[in-house]
C-alpha cells in the first residue's frame, strides 16, 4: 500500500553532517527520513523556499524536457529499500500510456515539488526503514528533533540515498 507523504522539513544528521528529507504520512502519525546528497537537499530546499535560479538546475531541465515531451508526471513514489539505500520511481503519463522511470528518491522528490506532484512511499519502505508511531503535530519541530535525537549512532549513518 503506498502512503502519500509531505516534507516536514531538512535537517543535518549530527553524526554523519549529512541532510535528511523528512518525510510525513498527512496525518501526522508516521514519518521516514531519507539521507541525500548536500545538491539535492539545496535543489529541495531552493524550490521549498520558492527562490528562482537565473539558470535552471538540474531538476528544471528535467521538468523542461519532460513537459516539452509532453510528459506529465503523475506521482513519484519511495519504492525499496534494499541495503539501507532507498530507491524511488517516478510516474509519467506519456502519450497516454503510464512510464515508471527509476530515480534517487532525493531527485524524485526535487522534481515532484517542481511540477506539484503528490510524493508516496510504500508501507513496506517505512516498515522497513524504522518503526516510527510517532504524532507529529503542524509545528512540533522540537518533538521531530527529540526523535530524530533519538536514533542511535548506527541509524543516523545507515540510509543512503
Amino acid at each position: 500500500m503506498q502512503i502519500e507523504m509531505i516534507i516536514k522539513g531538512l535537517v543535518v544528521d549530527p553524526v554523519t553532517n549529512m541532510p535528511i528529507v523528512i518525510l510525513r504520512d498527512r496525518d501526522g502519525q508516521r514519518v521516514l527520513p531519507i539521507w541525500v546528497g548536500s545538491a539535492e537537499a539545496n535543489a529541495i530546499a531552493l524550490q521549498i523556499e520558492n527562490v528562482s535560479t537565473p539558470r535552471p538546475m538540474t531538476h528544471d531541465l528535467l521538468k523542461n524536457v519532460i513537459e516539452d515531451l509532453h510528459g506529465d508526471i503523475q506521482k513519484i513514489v519511495v519504492c525499496d529499500l534494499k541495503d539501507n539505500t532507498f530507491y524511488a520511481l517516478l510516474h509519467l503519463l506519456v502519450n497516454g500510456e503510464s512510464v515508471a522511470i527509476d530515480a534517487r528518491p532525493s531527485d524524485a522528490i526535487a522534481l515532484a515539488l517542481r511540477v506539484k506532484a503528490p510524493i508516496f512511499v510504500e508501507e513496506s519502505v517505512i516498515d522497513e526503514a524504522k518503526p516510527t508511531d510517532v504524532a507529529l503535530e503542524k509545528g512540533d519541530s522540537e518533538q521531530l528533533q527529540q526523535w530524530l535525537e533519538s536514533l542511535d549512532a548506527e541509524e543516523l549513518g545507515k540510509y543512503k540515498m
